[in-house]
């Protein structure tokens, strides 16, 4: 662990793998040749995914779509660490870490297709749905932390958000309560640099959002956001607190979005070419890529396999997708409320009849 003295604060900042795939083994968290070929392949399928998803929004198969690229490790590291009865709270960048999560592909897609029946979690895995709104699942994550609390269970919430989202009032709200209860959340921040079109140093003073924490009683701590493994450690360690009962913890992962805000978006407006091909060679899967070579878990062969397989899933879950079922009409009426309400049954009658 580095301690970086940034400005007037002491801020932790923990990198595992420099950009040359070299890595610290005193640092190095515990994880077999297998677990990092697991990590690696969920990186190479996000990222198809991810590809196929933008291709697809472009030809009109699917609705406005939010690129991941660039931050497939602080998504897949994060929730790596997680069991399947802890709680994920997403917000719209966080594709790749639903896929991690056993969110079926198609679903996905479907969901991104204009459809809310994409978000239905699976079974026994705790999934919230996709936020949309810059913010507000922080406060949901914080609140699913404190029924854990109540309810004397051992689950931990995991929250996405972006830097810009700590500008928001639910932002400071959810931590406030998260320091002064102590409960189990970790929230991670994707700092990709940018707040749609508004750079990190005009959108907030702090030299670092990781000291944001400070105030509220709330460990931060900053990582390498695209260093797969300090993602993991940092995110493994302040889960395994929270389940013990030492409270929350701000992570700050430092990454980069490569591509535009949302398809609807044009960076090159506000962002030049230079900065993205710095970031580019910062590149989270070639990164790890470059590691599991020096380590001979990773040829071209198997690089290769990799890569046809996850592109031979995506193209299977695109068709189940487009062969989806369309929503029963009726549906409007009936999940609407948990019981139907009197004036409601009697519309639904009309439809039925009309």
């Amino acid at each position: 662990m580095v301690k970086k003295v940034i400005g007037k604060f002491e801020v932790e900042y923990l990198q595992v793998l420099d950009e040359e795939g070299n890595a610290d083994e005193a640092l190095m968290p515990k994880l077999t040749g297998r677990q990092i070929k697991e990590l690696y392949e969920n990186m190479i399928l996000v990222r198809t995914f991810d590809d196929k998803a933008f291709s697809m929004q472009r030809q009109g198969r699917i609705g406005s779509y939010l690129q991941v690229k660039g931050q497939e490790a602080a998504q897949v590291g994060s929730v790596y660490a997680l069991q399947d009865k802890d709680w994920l709270f997403p917000m719209y960048r966080s594709s790749g870490a639903l896929l991690a999560r056993k969110q079926p592909m198609h679903l996905l897609y479907l969901y991104w297709g204009g459809d809310e029946r994409g978000l239905k979690s699976p079974e026994n895995v705790n999934n919230f749905p996709i936020a949309i709104p810059v913010g507000t699942q922080i406060p949901h994550a914080v609140g699913a932390a404190w029924a854990s609390n109540l309810l004397g269970k051992k689950e931990v919430s995991l929250v996405f958000f972006g830097e810009g989202a700590t500008s928001k009032a639910d932002f400071h709200t959810a931590m406030n309560f998260a320091g002064v209860y102590q409960v189990p959340c970790i929230l991670v921040c994707e700092n990709n640099q940018w707040a749609i079109s508004v750079p990190r140093k005009i959108q907030t003073h702090s030299e670092t959002i990781a000291q944001k924490g400070i105030a509220y009683g709330v460990k931060g701590i900053q990582v390498d956001g695209n260093d797969i493994f300090a993602v993991y450690k940092a995110v493994k360690e302040a889960v395994d607190d929270a389940r013990a009962g030492k409270g929350p913890a701000l992570i700050e992962c430092m990454t980069y979005r490569i591509g535009d805000h949302s398809t609807s978006d044009d960076a090159k407006k506000y962002r030049g070419e230079k900065e993205v091909e710095e970031w580019a060679k910062k590149d989270p899967v070639l990164r790890l890529e470059r590691y599991m070579k020096k380590k001979k878990l990773l040829d071209e062969a198997y690089k290769k396999k990799v890569l046809e397989n996850a592109k031979e899933t995506v193209e299977k879950e695109v068709k189940k997708y487009e062969e989806y079922p369309a929503p029963d009409r009726e549906d409007i009426f009936k999940y609407t409320f948990a019981e139907m309400p009197q004036q409601l049954k009697e519309q639904f009658e009309e439809f039925k009849n009309g």
